[in-house]
């Protein structure tokens, strides 16, 4: 499977596929998992058709002891010496945008025309 070429529907409703087969795995049924996390039946067939909110995500993964794909999921990130250093310290709280060539950190053109965003 080439995650990289799915649509972030697709990605979220392979999630889902993924969560029931370890439900099914289980032996459990769709309203013993949606009772265990507080949610209706149907609200829990919408979690795994890949329309559920990231927190009831989780609680069905705790449901299923499988908390540690949360790991794997989104990795912890280290920062390297050399970053602490220049940070003196401190931690990061602030991303100053990726530059240009030119040292420009906006999302101008060359025209100086902003770009739209579309959200």
């Amino acid at each position: 499977m080439n995650i990289e070429s799915m649509t972030d529907k697709a990605i979220a409703a392979e999630i889902g596929r993924r969560i029931e087969q370890m439900r099914l795995e289980q032996n459990l049924t769709q309203q013993q998992v949606a009772d265990e996390v507080g949610l209706s039946r149907i609200s829990y067939r919408k979690l795994v058709s890949g329309a559920g909110k990231f927190q009831n995500i989780i609680a069905v993964l705790r449901v299923l002891g499988r908390l540690d794909l949360v790991k794997q999921f989104v990795p912890e990130t280290t920062v390297s010496p050399m970053q602490q250093l220049k940070l003196k310290g401190k931690q990061r709280q602030r991303a100053s945008g990726k530059q240009d060539g030119k040292g420009r950190t906006d999302k101008s053109d060359a025209a100086g025309e902003r770009e739209e965003l579309d959200w």
